[in-house]
């Protein structure tokens, strides 16, 4: 039986993530249409510590652009690839595979049916009735594909397989439904493919607000159950023996996961691959315990995710690449590198 002992976060990967994290997040804030001096920049975010007091030279202006433009858009793209990441690396705990997605059980195809409807319904702009349908689709879908896996799971609650299954039919059957809902308002179809390829540039401190509660709830408790995902490794017989309950873990790890997931999606629409790409990069790095893999993932996400706004912002200026096509040219060949890695795996 494998050793349940999970390795310890070391300061050195943990600083290593902040720094880079640190590093995005500034440059997220440096970069843009609008040409602010990086030490005017510098100076106005020292300005914001407490008991310090730097006179930056910024125009109310220039602080406007930078505090009600780029920040929430900063703070927006960190927190929803480490959403992702997060999520992604509590699926593949549960799952026990390496290409276990945040998207699985049906949560992206629920928020775009939920995002959808409110286009194809609601006349006029229709704020953050959108962000709020997303969440609620996502929920949704979640939901359905868990009790569908609970029906063929013979009272004992869905096993990973099952699970994954019911997922792949709930997502069929929604995208089906969204498919449907986009031919009825073909008008709209422009506005609905904008929410689903991604982004995060409408961001504004109102939508992280209403987000973060959410955030903030799915990731402490995923982040507590590192633990209990490195004893539920050895195999679900072995963690039983543990006096572990594979099945409760399974369902907090898979409603905190989903709640994430939901609550990215909701803000920023359909951005794939990062909770697949991350996780296993921090596996590679810095080794396989849930308890270090779990917290790196939420920091390495924000900073991929950060990284990937940079350059939809910049590689087609003055205009903008959607978000999740440049984590789509990223993860593409990702996944089928990782395809190739598990598949050997088995058949040695």
């Amino acid at each position: 039986m494998k050793d349940a002992r999970p390795a310890r976060l070391r300061p050195l990967p943990l600083a290593a993530a902040l720094a880079l994290l640190a590093a995005t997040l500034v440059a997220g804030l440096l970069v843009g249409a609008a040409d602010l001096p990086v030490s005017g920049v510098l100076k106005e975010l020292l300005d914001r510590v407490p008991f310090v007091h730097v006179e930056s030279g910024l125009s109310p202006l220039e602080r406007n652009v930078l505090f009600e433009l780029r920040m929430p858009r900063v703070l927006m793209a960190a927190m929803v690839g480490g959403l992702l990441a997060l999520a992604g690396a509590g699926y593949q705990g549960v799952f026990r595979n390496p290409l276990a997605d945040p998207y699985l059980l049906g949560a992206a195809a629920g928020a775009g049916v939920g995002a959808t409807l409110v286009i194809v319904l609601v006349p006029g702009e229709p704020g953050y009735a959108v962000p709020l349908a997303a969440f609620v689709g996502a929920i949704a879908g979640v939901f359905l594909a868990y009790s569908l896996g609970s029906m063929a799971g013979r009272g004992n609650g869905p096993g990973a397989a099952t699970l994954v299954l019911a997922g792949v039919a709930v997502s069929n059957f929604l995208a089906a439904v969204q498919t449907f809902l986009q031919q009825a308002k073909a008008e709209e179809l422009q506005r609905i493919f904008s929410w689903i390829l991604g982004g995060v540039g409408s961001a504004d401190w109102d939508q992280l607000a209403m987000v973060a509660p959410y955030a903030i709830g799915s990731s402490v408790l995923l982040l507590l159950h590192g633990r209990l995902l490195d004893v539920l490794s050895v195999g679900e017989e072995e963690a039983s023996s543990l006096g572990l309950s594979a099945a409760r873990v399974r369902l907090i790890v898979i409603v905190a996961a989903s709640l994430a997931t939901a609550s990215a999606v909701a803000v920023s629409g359909l951005i794939g691959f990062v909770g697949i790409v991350v996780p296993h990069v921090v596996r590679r790095l810095a080794g396989g315990s849930y308890r270090v893999v779990l917290p790196l993932s939420l920091l390495g996400g924000a900073a991929f995710l950060e990284l990937a706004d940079l350059f939809a912002r910049t590689v087609v200026a003055p205009g903008e690449m959607p978000l999740g096509v440049v984590t789509a040219f990223v993860g593409g060949p990702f996944f089928v590198a990782v395809l190739r890695a598990t598949r050997r795996q088995v058949d040695t």
